[in-house]
């Protein structure tokens, strides 16, 4: 019986097709070695050598012979083609020659032509799809899906009809197409067209299978549209069908991340709190409440009903939090708020803490930390570690946070991060290397690009100004107060685990800072003028930085030059600004920009308590600094919108030039009375909204016949220019 091995070389003789030769052997294609070329190499024992198969006689007759002398040397392939056939037929192997039936079929196979071989498989992908059940309703619908993501190439009319005729298709065997990875994405442009019966109709109809849904590569994409696209209703629908699964589907590595989702973004407030109460343990997922009874996640509230559950509730908490961070899944914010909640309930000063803090720091990349600190649960998280942890805990979660501060000074959460790191860490002097060159950048003229933009940003600013402002109103509104509760939390734990005084640790920090922002002043002044926030970022540095600030001074008062009376014109709509290329409005015609000069001219902050002044140490003698560069337009200034700063001048002890300030405004006192009698532009434009307000009012009264408040009569005239009478 041949082998598979002489059966191969035996068709590769026979495939290949040559020119007729003359009568005699044929040349085989693979010489049998002799020792007369070379030496044959060693047999391996236990294997036995085959006789090479002898090579096929052609005998020609006479007349073919004399037809070859006469043509060309070319085979007729009418005459040749049937031998050929036979050859090929009698070379392939069969089952007889002891292959397997599969690799026979392969042989075969391979005896094809390429094209003709790609052909067969093409036939065969197709009779295999058609064999499939809904082929046709398939491929009519991927047909529709073509035509209707190319949303801005198809007609609202036809758009509706292939609408139409798609959920004509899928309407009662949804089932049937969201688990296939190419009709799934049929499903999810039905809903994206649907109206909001038809996406309750799928939602309803799905209903029982989202767990199986959330497992699929594909399909979990579906759940999140419906979630995006739906209403409440079908949250109702699908939220609820992951109780009882969660840490399950947590671990799962396609299943997580859509109930992530599902727990961040649409979950409401009870449904969250179920999720989150299945990390406690089986027995919250197996034995759940009523679900018109109320439930809190917070895993104090539980311990407090039944302070025996303590022990199995951190244990179980600790082995999935443990078991997602060693797969690396750490950017969920359930894992966030399932590790506050561990953390908040861990007792100080025990194995619990400190076991705690070797897990996040076990994280040799940095991915956990990084991941926590743009979380409202994870920042509050890395703000305790930073509190409960040693000196060499805090150099190492610093570490770890050295590429992303810039990125964290600018986020809702992470800044407070940082705050934190301000209040905490004695090593002032590792703070400042650690922090402030990546927070503002090692490049000096990138460090004034970002000082500004930190300025101008609300959550940035508080990273720059907190050691010079501290935790006032100014810099803490209402939108983050929840960064003064952290910051709270946080003094209470750095009792017993800092040693260096606040105030000390604030002077030192702001003293390493100061350097950094007041070459951004002065380098940046009029960027910083021309808003709100970069005034008030103006004022509280140079009121508290420390160093030499006469440059910085001097940038400012070069900005306050110029005509106060000039305002830009106002961009008619449809134009581009900056095509304009009109100057802004000068500094006097801001309100942020007078008061920001006249709290450097008073040299000092505001007392609400006391009703005075608090002045800086050193002075910055500001007015005698910025009276040059608005001498020559002093009755315009003190006749405008900025007139108390010119008060403010009057009225300052170290001012040099008061008597001459006096007498210019003395020689203008007409000018000064008419403005403290006109109306000026702001009370103008306020007057008119009033009244275009009571009009209003007046016609809504007509109707729902309600009586209008009274309108209280304003004082008319420049306050300030008024005060100046009298001070002269």
């Amino acid at each position: 019986m041949p082998s598979a091995t002489t059966t191969k070389s035996a068709m590769a003789g026979t495939k290949r097709k040559s020119a007729p030769v003359k009568e005699g052997h044929v040349k085989e294609s693979k010489k049998v070695k002799t020792s007369a070329g070379r030496e044959m190499a060693p047999k391996k024992k236990g294997l036995a050598v085959k006789p090479p198969r002898p090579a096929k006689i052609v005998e020609k007759s006479a007349s073919e012979s004399s037809d070859d002398d006469d043509s060309d040397g070319g085979v007729p392939l009418s005459s040749m083609s049937g031998v050929e056939e036979d050859e090929e037929e009698e070379n392939l192997p069969s089952a007889a020659d002891g292959l397997h039936p599969d690799r026979v079929k392969a042989v075969v196979a391979n005896s094809q032509s390429s094209k003709e071989a790609h052909a067969k498989q093409k036939q065969l992908v197709k009779e295999r799809k058609a064999a499939k059940p809904l082929a046709d309703d398939l491929s009519r619908t991927k047909k529709l899906w073509e035509r209707l993501r190319r949303k801005s190439h198809v007609p609202v009319e036809e758009r509706k009809k292939l609408v139409a005729e798609l959920f004509e298709i899928i309407t009662g065997r949804i089932k049937d197409f969201v688990l296939k990875h190419d009709s799934v994405r049929v499903v999810q442009t039905a809903i994206k067209y649907a109206n909001p019966e038809q996406k309750r109709m799928i939602a309803k109809e799905l209903s029982g299978t989202y767990r199986q849904l959330a497992e699929s590569k594909y399909a979990k994409f579906l759940i999140g549209k419906l979630l995006v696209q739906g209403d409440d209703e079908i949250r109702d629908i699908i939220v609820p069908e992951f109780f009882g699964h969660v840490r399950r589907l947590i671990k799962h590595p396609e299943a997580s991340w859509i109930l992530d989702d599902v727990y961040r973004g649409v979950a409401t407030k009870q449904q969250k709190a179920i999720i989150l109460r299945e990390w406690y343990g089986a027995e919250f997922a197996l034995f759940q409440n009523d679900k018109s009874e109320k439930v809190s996640g917070d895993l104090s509230d539980i311990l407090e009903a039944d302070a025996g559950k303590r022990a199995p509730i951190m244990r179980s908490l600790q082995e999935l939090i443990n078991h997602l961070i060693q797969k690396k899944l750490t950017g969920f914010t359930l894992l966030h708020d399932a590790m506050l909640q561990y953390f908040l309930n861990a007792k100080a000063g025990t194995e619990e803490i400190t076991d705690f803090l070797e897990l996040i720091k076990g994280d040799e990349e940095g991915d956990l930390l990084k991941n926590l600190a743009f979380t409202k649960s994870g920042s509050r998280v890395v703000s305790l570690c930073l509190a409960y942890g040693t000196a060499k805990d805090r150099k190492l979660i610093l570490k770890a946070y050295k590429d992303t501060l810039q990125m964290m000074a600018g986020d809702a959460n992470a800044h407070v991060v940082i705050l934190t790191a301000y209040e905490v860490i004695d090593d002032t002097v590792l703070t400042a290397k650690s922090i402030f060159p990546e927070l503002l950048s090692k490049d000096a003229a990138k460090q004034v690009e970002n000082a500004v933009f930190s300025a101008n940003d609300l959550n940035a600013r508080t990273t720059l100004l907190y050691l010079f402002q501290g935790r006032s109103k100014a810099l803490f509104p209402a939108s983050h107060s929840g960064d003064l509760e952290i910051l709270k939390e946080v003094d209470q734990v750095r009792q017993t685990t800092s040693k260096k005084d606040p105030e000390i640790r604030r002077s030192e920090l702001a003293k390493a800072l100061s350097p950094y922002l007041l070459k951004a002043i002065e380098t940046a002044a009029s960027d910083l003028v021309s808003t709100s926030f970069g005034c008030q970022f103006i004022t509280e540095v140079l009121f508290a930085a420390d160093g030499d600030k006469s440059a910085a001074l001097n940038a400012i008062a070069e900005t306050a030059g110029c005509d106060p009376t000039w305002v830009a014109p106002q961009v008619e709509e449809g134009k581009n600004a900056e095509a304009t290329e009109q100057p802004p409005s000068h500094i006097a015609n801001t309100p942020f920009g007078g008061k920001m000069l006249k709290s450097l001219v008073q040299g000092g902050r505001f007392d609400m308590k006391t009703k005075t002044i608090t002045l800086v140490e050193p002075p910055l003698d500001f007015a005698n600094i910025l009276y040059p560069h608005i001498q020559e337009h002093i009755i315009e200034w003190a006749t405008g919108s900025s007139s108390f700063l010119i008060l403010a001048l009057v009225e300052s002890s170290d001012f040099a030039q008061k008597d001459e300030l006096l007498a210019t405004l003395k020689a203008s006192k007409k000018k000064l009375q008419k403005a403290a009698k006109d109306e000026t532009p702001e009370q103008k434009a306020k007057r008119e909204a009033a009244e275009a307000a009571a009009e209003e009012e007046k016609d809504s009264k007509n109707k729902t016949k309600k009586k209008s408040k009274p309108v209280t009569e304003k004082v008319v005239g420049n306050m300030g220019s008024r005060l100046l009478l009298e001070k002269l």
